[in-house]
């Protein structure tokens, strides 16, 4: 038997809450609780009357529901469906932190005015290409905000981007990295893991992610071929896990040298007596190396070698920089650094081509050969512009004849 939804309160009067369903927009559970009823029966009108009423009936109001209940609430979980995992949990952590600004804001009160506040906090603390990134972001938050009848306009697409600047790639030269490598003792097993992680990352040019998701079968070693196939996603050392690489392009296969093969077969054989069950190629612990693991060791490493300090990404762009400097075709360059487009290489790597238009103009020094007509043969190129030319042409010809 069902339990009577109607109590009776210390002060004789009676109350009662039920479930009501749940929002449309919000997916909460709707509950209402009513009380103060001088009698039973007045309560029970009054609850049959709730549960006769659809959810629809109670939806909130657009200025009740924060900018924080769309995203949390209906936003992400709806993004969730659109993208790789790996996408998602790329971005839910900026998401999360930088569109706190909003979060207690009523969505269809957020102007362009605020948008614009945003833009100005953040550009106090990160690099104008980020904060567009984010507002891309947010524009798309909005756009979905639209669709759902939520807001009527996207404030953040009436105020624009910030103007982007154009960073310069940082990078070292042969010559640096060799220092810096020089500097790590194999004898210690940590810093031959440092060793290893190094490089691998300026041989190879591969993202962080990809290259922590290695394990000891993605490397064929009679051949020398490796197949990037995944990424991390690294939350902590007891969470983490393996999701599909940043593009389509990004699922590649990449011949290594001899010397990084036989400097991985050095460190596994070394790895394995301390860690023998470890697939992971890049691992001191059993774990994938993190994004947290690598950058102080090279910053100090940097230091006392006495070059300029570079983030671990730019191993990467040092990896391009050194086939460049070998003149080695830009495609072949996309193809190893799993660019998506051509342009995307070109437009990070072309400065790096500081000399291409010179060597163009002595390629091209000679490669003419040819000798000229000793009279015209062409008569059509007598016309009104040129007779007095070849009038005079004539003259000065008739006299040095005489």
């Amino acid at each position: 038997m069902a339990k009577d939804p109607i109590k009776k309160a210390s002060n004789g009067t009676y109350y009662f809450r039920t479930n009501l369903g749940y929002h449309p927009i919000t997916k909460k559970q709707i509950q209402k609780y009513r009380s103060g009823f001088k009698t039973k029966k007045e309560a029970r009108e009054e609850y049959s009357k709730l549960i006769l009423t659809s959810p629809n009936d109670f939806e909130e109001p657009k200025s009740l529901i924060t900018f924080g209940q769309f995203i949390e609430d209906t936003y992400l979980p709806w993004y969730k469906t659109q993208v790789k995992e790996s996408t998602y949990l790329n971005r839910l952590s900026a998401i999360q932190k930088h569109f706190k600004f909003f979060y207690q804001m009523p969505m269809d009160k957020i102007k362009a005015l605020d948008v614009q506040n945003w833009q100005l906090d953040l550009s106090k603390r990160f690099n104008p290409n980020y904060i567009r990134i984010l507002q891309g972001s947010l524009s798309i938050a909005f756009d979905r905000a639209i669709i759902l009848g939520l807001i009527e306009k996207n404030p953040s697409r009436m105020i624009g981007h910030i103007k982007s600047k154009k960073t310069k790639v940082d990078f070292w030269t042969l010559d640096e990295f060799q220092s810096v490598i020089s500097l790590l003792y194999k004898g210690d097993f940590y810093e031959h893991y440092l060793f290893i992680c190094f490089w691998f990352l300026f041989m190879t040019g591969a993202r962080l992610g990809e290259a922590a998701a290695l394990h000891w079968k993605d490397i064929d070693f009679n051949t020398g071929l490796v197949t990037i196939d995944k990424s991390v996603y690294y939350k902590n050392m007891e969470e983490y896990k393996f999701v599909e690489p940043k593009t389509r392009a990004s699922i590649r296969k990449i011949y290594i040298d001899d010397d990084t093969i036989n400097e991985l077969k050095l460190w596994k054989e070394v790895q394995q007596k301390v860690l023998p069950d470890c697939e992971l190629i890049l691992s001191y612990n059993g774990t994938p190396t993190s994004k947290t693991t690598l950058p102080r060791p090279l910053e100090k490493l940097a230091t006392i070698a006495g070059v300029h300090r570079i983030k671990v990404h730019a191993l990467r762009h040092s990896h391009a920089s050194l086939l460049i400097s070998m003149g080695e075709n830009p495609l072949i360059i996309k193809e190893r650094l799993g660019h998506e487009k051509i342009q995307t290489t070109l437009g990070t790597y072309g400065h790096l081509y500081p000399n291409s238009n010179y060597e163009v103009a002595t390629k091209l020094t000679g490669i003419m050969q040819y000798k000229s007509a000793t009279e015209s043969v062409v008569n059509s190129t007598h016309n009104q512009f040129t007779v007095e030319y070849h009038k005079e042409f004539e003259k000065n010809n008739a006299m040095t004849m005489q």
